[in-house]
């Protein structure tokens, strides 16, 4: 479905339900270059099962036209207007890699608004390498072939695929080669420059998840521990994955999830 969010059209995925902002609302944020499909199999099982669920296609991604942003402060607001379009007071909100840090910050500047938090795939900061930075910044399809070889575990191409008809690394590959030109630099490069005071993460008030992959080349497991010990009683889970953990591992992401919020 889409809402108009800051004059633009918006696009939801709602998990193959009717949206009703009267159930327990979650919010999906996606990374870099990517949209809500990175989501598909937790987002569709959540939403048939209680949660009003709003997979989002973030500015200049997907389906979701509107300008380029070029700040994870600029992306959040763009959330907490998303939430004011869904006559949502209050939502559970989840991000992955860039989406983490989106999903963050919202609960940083909104914290009455994020009910829980989930950081999926998470570093605070996430550093991104010149070598990538400047891949981007040309629109070389070396960037996006860096993006998918670095955001699954090693040896994923040959793996069999948890999810049967699908080629994880095509997949992605094929996904965000569809982004607008210039979407991967502007994202990657709010990622670099993104850091957030150890004391706005040790007020955060609302329970919060954070999930690592233990075969995460992007952002290693360590990192996700580390941003986890500055929250207050936050939760921290290792899945047995890479970066993109909600298709190589998606039924132990979905577990995760469950336990968390159910």
């Amino acid at each position: 479905m889409n809402f108009i969010v800051q004059g633009y059209p918006a696009f939801a995925y709602t998990g193959g339900r009717d949206f009703d902002p009267s159930r327990p609302a979650i919010v999906f944020l996606h990374g870099a270059a990517f949209d809500h499909s990175v989501w598909q199999w937790q987002s569709r099982y959540l939403a048939h099962h209680g949660f009003a669920v709003l997979a989002v296609d973030l500015p200049a991604h997907g389906r979701s036209p509107g300008p380029i942003r070029t700040t994870i402060g600029g992306f959040a607001d763009w959330v907490a207007a998303l939430l004011d379009a869904a006559t949502l007071e209050r939502a559970v909100v989840a991000g992955h890699s860039m989406g983490s840090l989106i999903a963050l910050e919202s609960a940083i500047r909104f914290s009455h608004r994020v009910e829980k938090l989930v950081l999926v795939g998470t570093s605070v900061p996430m550093p991104v390498g010149e070598p990538f930075l400047a891949a981007a910044a040309d629109d070389d399809p070396a960037a996006f072939d860096m993006e998918v070889a670095w955001g699954h575990a090693r040896g994923a191409a040959l793996a069999t695929s948890p999810v049967p008809g699908t080629v994880l690394l095509g997949a992605s590959r094929a996904l965000n080669g569809r982004a607008r030109k210039g979407v991967l630099h502007a994202d990657l490069a709010a990622c670099h420059a993104y850091s957030a005071a150890p004391e706005a993460l040790a007020a955060l008030p609302m329970p919060t998840l954070v999930l690592a992959g233990t075969q995460d080349q992007m952002t290693p497991w360590r990192a996700g521990e580390a941003v986890a010990k500055q929250i207050p009683g936050a939760r921290f889970e290792k899945l047995a994955a890479g970066h993109s953990m909600m298709g190589e591992a998606p039924r132990a992401t979905l577990e995760a999830l469950r336990r968390f919020l159910l």
